[in-house]
């Protein structure tokens, strides 16, 4: 009986502790509450509350450091983007008044960018800020391209070897849940300047047999002809799709204007056979000139009398 007492206990030690998410530096994480659903509130805090989930209102958020960075995901989970290092620590899921506490590990990687020298010096790094302490502290280890593996939070490449290419894996455990970040190392290898292949002329050869040709190279018998360092057949493609392009440009030049003379040619015809619309003007009618009355006849002229004689 007490063992199976013992057995519950252990159980809800472990429920009652909740999960462990890793978040990477600049990224997002989604914390899941622990519960798919709920009936009428959920609280999402961390020093404070940080986002309250109502079942039929919108969402409100607290006054914290994650107020521009938090969202509501599925209804009931928190996503935060744009980690910075100091986001880690405890996070709180209440539910319906059902809690459950979940832990956040910020993790941060850094490698030196761009492609490593043979015999340079290099450091990589995996660190965490979790806040977990005791038999839950995160336990970080680095895997090397050839598989081996080194448990330290930072690498030193002192110097730099052929081997140390490849692809590095900083793998962060903490209660059971796994975090993998991998990063490519490049190695360059320093190729000693008499490796370099060099072109010597032959001294012999002349401008007017099968030695140099017009570019100042050596040619031997088996090598093509060369002009300004390109082979014949590379100039004779170049001329060919020259030409080609040349004549398209003819051809569309040419449609185009036989187009824009048909398209006059088609408006004179239609504005041909439109008849022609004349303005009728709509004039009153002239008024009635009024009636003149009757013209007065001029009185007749007098007779002249005759004058008369002393």
């Amino acid at each position: 009986m007490k063992t199976i007492v013992l057995f519950g206990l252990v159980l809800g030690a472990i429920s009652a502790a909740g999960k462990v998410f890793f978040g990477e530096v600049g990224g997002k994480v989604k914390l899941e509450c622990g519960v798919n659903s709920f009936s009428n509130m959920v609280d999402w805090r961390h020093d404070g509350l940080v986002l309250r989930i109502f079942k039929k209102n919108f969402p409100s958020k607290g006054q914290s450091k994650f107020r521009q960075r938090v969202k509501v995901i599925e209804e009931i989970n928190m996503e935060i983007s744009g980690i910075i290092e100091s986001d880690f620590g405890k996070f709180t899921c209440a539910a319906d008044g059902s809690s459950h506490e979940h832990d956040l590990i910020v993790v941060s990687v850094s490698v030196p960018s761009g492609p490593l020298k043979v015999g340079a010096d290099a450091t990589l790094e995996c660190k965490t800020n979790s806040g977990v302490s005791g038999q839950f502290n995160p336990k970080v280890k680095w895997q090397k391209p050839d598989g081996s593996v080194q448990i330290e939070t930072r690498v030193e490449l002192k110097p730099v070897a052929s081997s140390d290419k490849g692809i590095w894996s900083c793998v962060v455990s903490c209660k059971g849940e796994t975090f993998v970040k991998n990063v490519t190392i490049n190695v360059e290898e320093n190729v000693p300047k008499t490796a370099i292949p060099t072109l010597v002329e032959n001294p012999k050869s002349s401008n007017s047999g099968n030695g140099k040709n017009s570019t100042g190279g050596v040619r031997g018998s088996g090598d093509p002809l060369l002009l300004l360092g390109l082979a014949w057949w590379i100039w004779a493609a170049i001329g060919a799709g020259g030409l080609i392009v040349i004549i398209l440009i003819i051809v569309i030049i040419v449609v185009h204007k036989r187009n824009k003379r048909r398209k006059n040619k088609f408006l004179r015809m239609k504005k041909a056979q439109t008849p022609k619309k004349y303005c009728q003007c709509v004039r009153q009618a002239a008024a009635a000139k009024p009636q003149q009355g009757r013209r007065r006849e001029k009185p007749s002229a007098l007779p002249l009398q005759p004058l008369l004689q002393e």
